[in-house]
């Protein structure tokens, strides 16, 4: 499929050479990836913002690979967080290898590249994360200095009429909930554009949360760890609540978690020290 642009966007998020070498390295060593991140949300919602990130999607079988082709090309790489992420630095440059979310879903599989768009980038044939992935990958993530519901909300005014909604909700399996609530502050954000929700949509995923009011909720259980690594941290520690994270579809283990909450500190140091680096 090939993309449809969204119009009238100053691009602040322009390839340059890094990104078009990054590519050119995994499609040297035919590594199979995707584009995403700050790139795909201009392409779709022309919301443009400036990062020094440029997030590929690999399957996770295929990480290592992208690594190895991205050393030989000159990039320092490792493996930052063995459940979700690998990181290639060049300079002050950095490409992220994604292949889950960092909650442990949304893994990558056959099927983003099946329904990937069709792109073009600095010559290069590429293509690029559908937008029905990112809206999926995106919708976890409600961290306290990070809310991705305005890249939803965004994509969502640009794109909700072409979307796959069968594959969409699909897609949330158990968390239709989180989905939903997307889908209400969409109606929210634009009362003039709540129609290009279809209704069918959300009388489904309303008619599940009626039906749901009647059945016993599973114990104890804390699923707020999906949305937010740090704010539900009491909650399984101090508060006697299972971490869903250690739930069997969710690709995490103790270890992981630990990792994963380790890194909290030092990610805020970074960007309290990025902060004061910024002109007055």
């Amino acid at each position: 499929m090939t993309v449809k642009r969204a119009a009238g966007a100053k691009a602040k998020s322009r390839p340059n050479d890094f990104h078009r070498r990054s590519v050119a390295a995994l499609q040297d060593a035919n590594v199979p990836f995707l584009i995403g991140g700050a790139y795909v949300v201009e392409v779709y919602a022309g919301v443009s913002r400036r990062t020094k990130d440029f997030d590929l999607y690999v399957r996770p079988d295929h990480v290592r690979a992208a690594m190895d082709a991205l050393a030989r090309a000159g990039y320092k790489a490792e493996m930052t967080f063995p459940h979700w992420l690998a990181k290639a630095g060049h300079g002050q440059d950095c490409v992220d290898l994604i292949f889950r979310a960092g909650n442990g879903l949304c893994e990558v599989d056959d099927s983003w590249f099946e329904r990937a768009h069709d792109d073009e980038l600095l010559g290069l044939r590429a293509k690029l994360c559908a937008p029905e992935e990112m809206i999926w990958m995106k919708a976890y993530i409600m961290e306290r200095e990070r809310f991705d519901g305005a890249d939803i909300a965004h994509i969502l005014r640009r794109c909700a009429v072409e979307l796959d909604w069968p594959h969409l909700v699909r897609r949330f399996g158990l968390d239709w909930r989180v989905l939903l609530s997307h889908l209400i502050l969409f109606g929210y954000i634009y009362p003039s554009e709540r129609d290009r929700i279809p209704v069918a949509v959300l009388d489904g995923l309303i008619t599940r949360l009626r039906n749901e009011a009647s059945t016993p909720g599973l114990s104890r259980l804390c699923r707020g760890t999906l949305l937010s690594r740090k704010q539900y941290l009491v909650d399984i520690q101090e508060w006697g609540f299972r971490d869903a994270r250690l739930e069997e579809r969710v690709h995490m283990n103790e270890k992981d978690i630990a990792h994963w909450t380790k890194a909290i500190a030092r990610e805020e140091q970074a960007r309290r020290a990025q902060a004061l680096q910024r002109p007055a």
